[in-house]
């Protein structure tokens, strides 16, 4: 039996866009994708199930809101912040997917300041995150996400290379830092292959990864603290933690009496620290 689906072509892209009289934009990040081989991938590594409730940020044109539905998303929920594009892309669907588009929502709206999804028939939340994230905002919106919808499982999202990187790098690398530690605080995430820029609409001058995560229960701690803490360790990376820590601590003294009570050495940096190290030291900072 054949597809359901037809795909956007790089013709349909192009056509799409220019009846719309969409100039992609570098503010929002938009670079269309438009080869199938890609869609197709990232659809088959998100592999819905029956149950899930698929959450597609910048859906576009609709390349991967298609490849998501045709690799069996029974509920999607796809939230773009154009509203040229949001206004099109159930016609899109219906056009090229028109016994599967009933399984779609489109939310006009930006996935920075997305709270709650009010659906009509009500959806519990969205289990599985999967996205063409701008370059600009991939991080900050996969932590506004991750920690908005708990019930998000895992996901896979396609990123600007550098900043995949950085979201999988592991304590100790060169580029560990704020992104990976305080990704690590919801769960794992891992490199899941290379996108070259080719694939893209304009073509932008970079190269994209894949990064696949998967939610992991953590040890109980407060998220707001240790995401200060984080951020206080890396403000000043080249310095001691025992120096970095003295304005978020009161003093550089108190930065070490907390650091040995949390079996740290104060004399390390923030770049050798895990996530259960960090929630640790969150752990013996006094209340204020």
């Amino acid at each position: 039996m054949g597809s359901k689906v037809r795909l956007l072509s790089a013709g349909d892209v192009r056509e799409i866009a220019g009846r719309l009289g969409v100039r992609p934009t570098k503010r929002l990040g938009q670079n269309f994708v438009i080869e199938h081989g890609t869609v197709r991938q990232i659809a088959a590594l998100a592999a819905p199930r029956p149950d899930d409730v698929v959450l597609e940020v910048g859906p576009g044109l609709g390349s991967l809101t298609l490849a998501l539905l045709d690799a069996g998303a029974e509920r999607l929920i796809a939230v773009e912040i154009d509203p040229v594009l949001a206004a099109e892309l159930p016609k899109t669907l219906t056009d090229r997917a028109p016994e599967l588009a009933g399984r779609a929502t489109v939310i006009e709206a930006d996935a920075l300041r997305l709270h709650e999804l009010s659906l009509v028939p009500p959806v519990s939340g969205p289990t599985v995150l999967a996205a063409n994230l701008p370059y600009n905002v991939a991080v900050p919106v996969m932590l506004h996400l991750l920690a908005e919808f708990p019930s998000i499982e895992r996901g896979i999202v396609m990123v600007q290379a550098e900043v995949a990187d950085r979201m999988c790098a592991p304590p100790g690398s060169r580029v560990y830092g704020i992104p990976s530690a305080k990704l690590a605080w919801f769960g794992e995430a891992k490199p899941a292959g290379t996108v070259p820029r080719s694939v893209f609409w304009p073509v932008p001058n970079v190269d994209s990864k894949l990064v696949k995560f998967t939610r992991q229960a953590h040890s109980e701690g407060d998220r707001a603290k240790v995401f200060a803490l984080i951020d206080a360790a890396f403000g000043q990376r080249r310095k001691t933690l025992r120096a970095a820590l003295a304005t978020w601590a009161g003093s550089p003294a108190e930065a070490e009496r907390i650091l040995r009570a949390a079996d740290v050495d104060p004399t390390a940096r923030g770049e050798q620290l895990s996530i259960a190290d960090f929630t640790r030291i969150a752990r013996h900072q006094p209340a204020r």
